[in-house]
């Protein structure tokens, strides 16, 4: 079984690639725009930050960037999943190209990840994707970063987010922020993987989807496979973004219950139920009809 095929995005993206009013904000490195999967793509920089094309494609920040672009917007001809290439991608960079960054998941601290959020919502973003792990930081760098999840609430701005790759229970303030749906990794048979964080936060408003062994953008040129929360997040971004452009009076609230709530079974868990993107276009399409 595929991944897409898993998480039931197959149907879904039979039925759009997404619409260009759908904007989705891609908190993370710079991507290399001269990709030739990304040629067609509506990739735009949110100005306030570092910038969003790449000058060292070898860099992790650059190579990260790209791979979670791909899985979104790159051309449905690619060996990346191309989730949602119609809609509007707005580039946040907050990894710099010449930082050290080990594993999959790269890390931010919260005062960047916190006007990164800010900026993409007043740039119109419907949808952010933090694939994107917290450094150490003070408890009012972290109360700013919690204020601003609670504006991107107001604002009606869901939020997808990686739950993390450091195998263990627990949340962070991103994961246990009530708007903000957390992402689990799992295999391609739908099990959880033993390095992704799991939690009660994330086993209640959280989804899992996979993060072993995706195929996506390599900043370089052609694609690479990599794996963690990170790589699983924007299957879910990509979800809603795609449903967002069949329901476009659905609000940000039932996209959300559709998605996280509305056709999948939850009780008292650490882990999360898997993504069923079929399921919620059935749930909202019942409510729009």
């Amino acid at each position: 079984m595929t991944p897409l095929d898993l998480v039931t995005l197959t149907p879904l993206m039979d039925h759009t690639v997404g619409s260009r009013e759908i904007v989705v904000g891609l908190i993370d490195g710079p991507v290399a725009l001269s990709h030739p999967d990304l040629a067609g793509a509506r990739i735009h920089e949110v100005p306030g930050g570092l910038a969003g094309t790449c000058e060292r494609a070898s860099s992790a920040a650059c190579r990260h960037g790209t791979f979670v672009a791909g899985i979104l917007a790159a051309a449905r001809i690619s060996s990346a999943p191309a989730i949602c290439p119609g809609c509007t991608l707005l580039v946040r960079p907050i990894f710099a190209e010449g930082a050290a960054q080990g594993g999959a998941m790269p890390h931010a601290p919260p005062e960047v990840l916190t006007g990164a959020i800010m900026d993409c919502v007043e740039a119109g973003a419907r949808v952010l994707n933090l694939s994107v792990g917290l450094a150490q930081a003070s408890s009012s760098a972290q109360f700013d970063l919690g204020a601003a999840l609670d504006q991107a609430a107001r604002r009606r701005v869901l939020v997808v987010a990686a739950a993390g790759n450091d195998g263990t229970l627990g949340s962070s303030i991103i994961t246990r922020h009530p708007w903000v749906i957390p992402v689990a990794a799992c295999d391609h048979q739908g099990r959880p993987l033993g390095f992704s964080n799991l939690g009660r936060s994330i086993g209640r408003r959280g989804l899992r989807t996979p993060g072993d062994a995706i195929a996506s953008l390599d900043a370089a040129g052609g694609s690479l496979t990599l794996g963690g929360t990170s790589v699983a997040a924007p299957f879910v971004t990509g979800a809603i973004a795609l449903l967002w452009s069949e329901f476009p009076r659905a609000s940000a609230a039932q996209v959300k219950y559709a998605v996280t709530q509305a056709a999948i079974p939850r009780r008292p868990c650490v882990v999360p139920p898997l993504l069923d993107a079929w399921a919620a276009h059935r749930a909202l399409a019942t409510r729009h009809a």
